[in-house]
């Protein structure tokens, strides 16, 4: 476990080695979010455990859900997905992320799908905020977007990303981090901003 962010009464650890990349975001209100589920080991947990209670695992994609029913039994956890991907995720959802599902009121979801069909992210909205965006962007070193041939809708991940240009937020987590390289911010969204831009200059390409 490694401490990435300690700011605002929020935490982000990174479960070092994992890929795709599992946070571990601790909210002073909002209690422990599991974000994506390694292949599961009780040591891990133990030490996930340790560091906060966790009430809700949040999957941001299919592609972070592993042993989800072990992480959800060990951490006596609500699992959350958005509606669009719960089919594909192996184990049970306790919660559909439809645009009324909230955990606080300080954290809200953004609609992120094309990578996978229900791809989401986890944005944490106090200054500075905080987006976990799953498989939908991901770390050159900055988050950017990268077109993949399996994509389920490219053009769907465009529009949906061209949206984080109206949003505010200082750090960012993609499923793909690496501690030896990610640059996570603060920054990330102006540089974001300007990526998306570039993409669209060169008409989505």
């Amino acid at each position: 476990m490694i401490r990435l962010l300690d700011v605002a009464g929020r935490e982000v650890w990174y479960l070092a080695g994992t890929a795709p990349a599992s946070f571990l975001f601790v909210d002073e209100r909002a209690g422990g979010i599991l974000v994506n589920t390694p292949p599961f080991q009780t040591q891990l947990a133990d030490a996930v455990q340790r560091v906060a209670r966790v009430r809700f695992i949040f999957y941001p994609s299919r592609r972070g859900a592993a042993d989800v029913v072990q992480w959800r039994s060990t951490c006596s956890a609500r699992t959350m997905a958005a509606i669009d991907e719960i089919a594909a995720i192996p184990g049970p959802i306790d919660e559909a992320i439809d645009g009324g599902v909230r955990i606080h009121g300080r954290l809200d979801f953004l609609a992120l799908p094309g990578r996978t069909r229900g791809t989401c992210a986890l944005r944490s909205k106090i200054e500075p905020a905080i987006v976990f965006f799953g498989p939908a962007l991901e770390h050159a070193d900055w988050p950017v977007l990268v077109a993949h041939d399996d994509d389920d809708s490219y053009e769907d991940r465009l529009i949906g990303a061209l949206g984080l240009r109206d949003v505010a937020f200082e750090f960012g987590f993609c499923d793909n981090y690496s501690h030896a390289t990610s640059r996570t911010g603060p920054g990330t969204g102006r540089v974001v901003a300007a990526g998306l831009e570039a993409v669209l200059g060169s008409g989505g390409a």
